[in-house]
């Protein structure tokens, strides 16, 4: 029992730090964005202030149980995420429950997030949410294509599907990557993934442009101050996940900071340079380009 005890209280302080850096992350990439566009931009800490902004206001509205169960549900695909992976390889209180779960389990807590964002907005009979929504399911499961591919050749590789021992197979220098070990799946996994962070030019669900902020049209107060946190998390926790499958893992605190910003930074630098797709579009691409490579890395270490 002390045992497990230890256990859930190292997690509880590793889902702090990855929901700080997440939050931090958000705070460093709106100032980059507004430097490229020739603004100042908000301060860093701006993801804070919005918290505390939205935890402070109250709602009077009322919707179905599912309205209030999306936010939960969503909130949940996104710890347990980071919780079944390595943030940091051999770390005592940051491994997590690496131990319980392996590529496939993972696989199903990403879509979990947004299915149950999906029944959440969808309940709240806001045309907005529900075209957001349409649009977020579309994407993500195209993006999924590309990434089961990847994920399915990098178990061909190392011969299995635990996180833990994909990550041991890395050590030893850059050499020993997946990333020079295996470029193929790699490329597909990394095209998977700006599809998976729907950051421009794939944020189709959120469609600043033309439908207020998609699925959150009608969430404020705490309902907003979940999926706010949620956003922080979950970012940092497919963050997480590519830096462990395709560039090592991290073996300390400042390794993981050092390669999921850069892996982040490529996310934030296509945002910019290309313009938003239409949803037609994002979802073509998906389904051609980095699918195709994903069918090429399973072939090779298939055959």
């Amino acid at each position: 029992m002390e045992t497990v005890l230890i256990k859930i209280g190292y997690a509880l302080a590793s889902l702090f730090l990855i929901f700080n850096y997440g939050l931090l992350l958000i705070g460093f990439t709106m100032k980059i964005i507004a430097r490229v566009h020739g603004r100042i931009g908000p301060p860093i800490w701006q993801p804070y202030i919005d918290l505390s902004k939205s935890l402070s206001m109250r709602t009077a509205i009322q919707h179905g149980v599912m309205y209030y169960l999306g936010p939960v549900f969503r909130f949940t695909g996104g710890v347990g995420l980071y919780l079944l992976i390595p943030a940091v390889f051999g770390s005592v209180w940051l491994q997590n429950f690496s131990f319980s779960g392996d590529l496939l389990l993972v696989i199903y807590f990403i879509f979990f997030g947004m299915l149950g964002m999906a029944l959440g907005a969808g309940e709240s009979g806001h045309p907005f949410s529900a075209m957001g929504i349409m649009r977020g399911l579309a994407q993500t499961t195209a993006s999924e294509v590309p990434f089961a591919l990847a994920v399915i050749a990098l178990a061909a590789q190392h011969h299995t599907l635990s996180i833990s021992q994909i990550v041991a197979a890395q050590q030893g220098g850059i050499a020993h990557w997946n990333m020079v070990t295996n470029p193929i799946a790699t490329i597909a996994g990394m095209l998977a993934y700006l599809g998976m962070m729907m950051h421009s030019p794939f944020d189709v669900h959120m469609a600043p442009q033309e439908i207020p902020v998609g699925p959150p049209t009608e969430y404020n107060s705490s309902f907003l101050v979940l999926l706010q946190s949620n956003r922080s998390v979950f970012a940092a926790a497919k963050l997480v996940l590519f830096m462990n499958l395709f560039f090592g893992g991290a073996t300390s605190i400042w390794e993981m900071v050092i390669k999921t910003f850069l892996i982040f930074e490529f996310c934030v630098f296509v945002g910019v340079v290309f313009p938003r797709f239409k949803v037609e579009q994002s979802v073509r691409w998906l389904l051609q380009v980095p699918a195709l490579i994903g069918v090429l890395a399973v072939v090779i270490y298939m055959v």
